[in-house]
């Protein structure tokens, strides 16, 4: 029997509390693992000063400028303040909010009824997450933003249990979900959205969308709806994203399992449904009341048609978005996409729940500038990470003969255990990754992990202390960075160290206390969006505790900071508004403005962001520019 879920609970939370994991009681030998942990901490999280793995000499003598000492600000202190706070000469404006519609003569956002199926369907969609700004061949901006999920006690307000009540509400829960594409503008200094564009588009739950590659036309994949498993129905849980060389948009699915439900009780849930955390109940917002594709009972492949990277044209409104089997299916979190120096082009991906992987995926192909590469993310091989203690790591190549599985389309569909199969290394919550456009250098942030140490992962992994996740009930988080043997993205051996161990030098004094850069006035927790910027500049974002209380005192609501990967130098820019997660950013084509999402301002009902008064709080993306009119990145 599954547990009452409040509306609030995360969907890690949620898939706790109905799938609970059993307990590891022994923690003998854990902090043996490696020479000391203690001592591996003491040593290894202070790059630039101590450089654990490359040696104090090796940062220095690398030929790339001082990342992020362009921008010069004067840092920000925490707060927890129901605002968006910038630093002194730079300026935070909101660019669209959720509910704002896209195309005119539509209504405007209603405070009282939150909208309808179809006043949301040609609005801006809700909670915003990744996101990309693509220049159009007519000199347009055209901007791609994701729509996570929705907030049941927000969108669902005007109830008074805060559920959807008909086949409507369903349709605006559906409808807030997916990507919204739009072109903005600028207009006497500030940014708007062009109403009405050629190129305004909203794809969601019910949007048409190709499968492709490897697993397409496999048989987990076919539906009565789709006998062919090759045409899906709609994308949702959208989370991080990438963006390719070529001009399109890749939008990651994250927490696919909280929409399938079962009308049958007594369902008997097969492993591969477990490892996903899918089962007979969904996350409150009762898709299967109005759409059946959503009963798994009905339709047991129906979840198997989602965990996957969907492609998206956003400069071509009529096309058909793909989704590309060849990159894996877990709880993707975004698509990091460098071209290596050999034209092949590798995909760098974490699967966000505690306890999981990171990935990458190389292409057969090599990327033409001139040519078609269409079908590039279709061919390749998907690669999962092997962390070694002593500062090395390769990366194993999921193959039948490698994973025992029998096919790649098996693999590509069941990739969890793909990877635990090989023996991949379980990490604390791999999220954002990000690769350094001036060097061959990639962070990825791993948020937290209260379980590390205490209970394995959802196949039943162990998760020991280890290198890259060196702390036990890790509640802080930490970003680790590795740099591919030879310069190489396409190499299978790499080296790794830890730029930041994130958190609380004024309540810790221990290995909670975080590494020597950080400090009571830079101090932060669960790292969550990571990008560089084309400085060299790592931006990061948080999506934590923003209690300001206990182990988290001082450290306010969340917030971006950016990072100088040469000195280890952490300096914090932006705080957001109240029970708010940082999250996505990109830059205009002139670098002077960069857009950041606010995602879920008062979620637990304690903001009225970015309205104020009585206004219901809604995620947003805000333009920020420099006053003197200088570059943001």
């Amino acid at each position: 029997m599954t547990k009452p879920v409040p509306p609030t609970v995360s969907f890690d939370e949620f898939d706790e509390i109905n799938y609970p994991r059993p307990e590891i009681t022994d923690f003998d030998g854990i902090a043996e693992r490696f020479l000391s942990r203690r001592g591996f901490l003491k040593g290894s999280a202070m790059v630039g000063a101590s450089a654990f793995v490359l040696g104090a000499g090796s940062l220095a003598a690398r030929d790339a400028r001082a990342a992020a000492g362009w921008l010069s600000f004067e840092p920000i202190a925490a707060n927890s303040l129901d605002q968006v706070t910038v630093p002194k000469g730079f300026k935070a404006e909101v660019l669209v909010r959720w509910g704002d519609p896209l195309w005119s003569g539509k209504p405007a956002f209603d405070h009282v009824t939150r909208g309808t199926g179809e006043s949301q369907e040609t609005a801006f969609g809700d909670n915003n997450d990744g996101m990309s700004l693509f220049a159009a061949p007519d000199g347009k901006s055209v901007m791609a933003v994701n729509n996570e999920y929705v907030n049941r006690n927000i969108i669902f307000g005007n109830r008074p249990d805060g559920k959807p009540a008909n086949a409507d509400d369903v349709r605006k829960g559906k409808a807030g979900h997916g990507v919204s594409v739009f072109e903005i503008a600028q207009h006497g200094g500030k940014w708007s959205v062009v109403l009405d564009s050629k190129y305004n588009r909203r794809l969601t739950v019910d949007t048409p969308i190709d499968i492709t590659g490897p697993a397409a036309g496999h048989d987990l994949l076919k539906t009565a709806a789709d006998p062919s498993g090759t045409k899906a129905l709609g994308t949702m849980n959208n989370c991080g994203n990438g963006q390719t060389p070529w001009g399109t948009y890749l939008t990651c699915e994250e927490n696919f399992n909280g929409y399938f439900s079962s009308s049958d009780a007594e369902i008997k849930i097969p492993a591969e449904f477990k490892r996903y955390g899918i089962g007979p109940k969904d996350w409150g917002y009762a898709w299967a009341m109005a759409d059946e594709r959503f009963d798994i009972a009905k339709h047991p492949n129906e979840p198997n048609r989602a965990g996957f990277i969907v492609e998206i044209d956003p400069l071509n409104p009529s096309s058909t978005p793909k989704k590309r089997t060849a990159l894996g299916r877990f709880k993707h979190e975004n698509a990091e996409l460098v071209v290596a120096d050999n034209g092949h082009v590798v995909v760098y991906m974490g699967d966000d729940e505690r306890g999981e992987f990171i990935y990458k995926f190389v292409s057969a192909g090599k990327f033409a500038k001139d040519g078609d590469n269409s079908a590039l993310l279709d061919t390749g091989k998907l690669y999962v990470a092997k962390f070694s203690d002593d500062g090395t790591g390769m990366w194993v190549e999921l193959t039948p003969a490698s994973t025992g599985m029998a096919s790649m389309a098996e693999i590509c569909i069941h990739t969890r255990q793909a990877a635990s199969a090989v023996g991949a290394t379980t990490m604390d919550r791999p999220e954002w990754v990000a690769a350094n456009p001036l060097k061959a250098e990639v962070c990825c942030a791993l948020t937290n992990n209260k379980n590390r140490g205490v209970k394995p992962n959802a196949g039943g992994d162990p998760t020991p202390a280890n290198g890259p996740n060196p702390r036990e009930k890790n509640n802080y988080g930490q970003i680790v960075r590795w740099m591919p043997a030879g310069g190489d993205h396409t190499a299978e051996a790499f080296a790794w160290d830890l730029f930041v161990l994130a958190g609380n030098p004024t309540v810790h004094n221990d290995a909670n206390a975080g590494s020597k850069n950080v400090t009571a006035d830079n101090m932060f927790n669960s790292p969550d969006g990571l990008k560089f910027d084309s400085q060299g500049g790592l931006w990061i974002q948080t999506d934590g505790n923003y209690s300001n209380a206990k182990d988290f005192a001082g450290q306010g609501n969340n917030q971006m900071l950016v990072g100088n990967t040469e000195t280890g130098e952490i300096k914090r820019f932006l705080v957001g508004p109240k029970e708010c997660e940082i999250t996505g950013i990109t830059w205009s084509q002139d670098k002077k403005t960069m857009f950041v999402g606010i995602q879920h301002p008062g979620e637990k009902g304690n903001s009225h962001w970015p309205e104020g008064g009585d206004a219901v709080p809604r995620s947003s993306v805000i333009a920020i520019s420099r006053d003197d009119g200088g570059l943001m990145g």
